[in-house]
């Protein structure tokens, strides 16, 4: 298996046009009590002043590394997995620009990875607003998750997984250049057989602007289905059965 044996975490950053929160970003991985990190931040040919406050940081702080997208934006799943691909660390965390992790987030997590002597793990967390501040809508996890159970619902949330690249392939954990290509990488881990274990501890609040896709309902209704159809090649039955069960679920997270 992969990995290099140390206690590290990479921490890998897609960059899109991410400079309003930057700053506050690497503050807040600078702020962790686990400090035994490396900060990978891949800038997707970002239109604003990202790449050049991102290079300003790495300067400041040898434990942080840029890298640019070649050949144009290519999205969030080719950087995240340009930052996959040069992870140093034995294990990986993936967090978002604008999500905010509570300061004691790596510290709790890798002790219950460890604990459950898992491959895979994530955490509960918050919806926050546009300025971070939580809501107190709290998204509650399961103790764990396998593949079946994962197909109808999207409990886990990109900002709060950790992998130990000694028990699993960096393979496996490519995204797919898809829409919700976060969720397509969490199904096709579990299809590989992997049980993802689940800390029911809000430690990740998840910023939701007014504007973002996400919020669009008619979107992501059309994503999930689009993944049960063309990603995992399910028979129209089987994803009506699924996505019932997925809309049930995803209303009640957010009412």
């Amino acid at each position: 298996m992969e990995g290099n044996g140390t206690e590290k975490i990479s921490i890998v950053v897609p960059v899109y046009n991410a400079a309003a929160y930057l700053g506050e970003t690497v503050e807040m991985v600078k702020r962790q009590t686990l400090t035994d990190w490396e900060l990978i931040l891949v800038d997707d040919h970002s239109a604003d002043e990202s790449y050049r406050i991102s290079e300003e940081l790495a300067r400041q702080d040898g434990r942080i590394v840029l890298l640019e997208q070649e050949a144009g934006q290519k999205g969030a799943a080719h950087a995240r997995n340009l930052g996959i691909r040069r992870a140093a660390g034995r294990y990986l965390a993936f967090l978002d620009a604008d999500d905010i992790w509570k300061a004691d987030k790596l510290e709790k997590q890798l002790a219950f990875l460890k604990e459950k002597d898992a491959a895979f793990s994530f955490t509960a967390y918050e919806f926050g607003d546009e300025d971070a501040v939580g809501t107190g809508k709290i998204v509650r996890v399961p103790e764990t998750l396998t593949y079946k159970k994962a197909l109808s619902r999207t409990v886990i949330f990109t900002s709060t997984v950790l992998f130990d690249l000694t028990k699993i392939k960096k393979e496996l954990l490519y995204m797919p250049d898809i829409k919700s290509e976060d969720t397509a990488a969490w199904w096709q881990i579990l299809r590989a057989g992997y049980t993802a274990y689940g800390l029911n501890e809000n430690l990740v609040i998840y910023r939701r602007p007014k504007k973002s896709l996400s919020s669009n309902k008619a979107v992501a209704l059309s994503r999930i289905w689009n993944l049960y159809r063309k990603q995992e090649k399910m028979s129209v039955l089987q994803s009506v059965w699924y996505f019932c069960f997925w809309a049930f679920r995803a209303t009640l997270r957010r009412i």
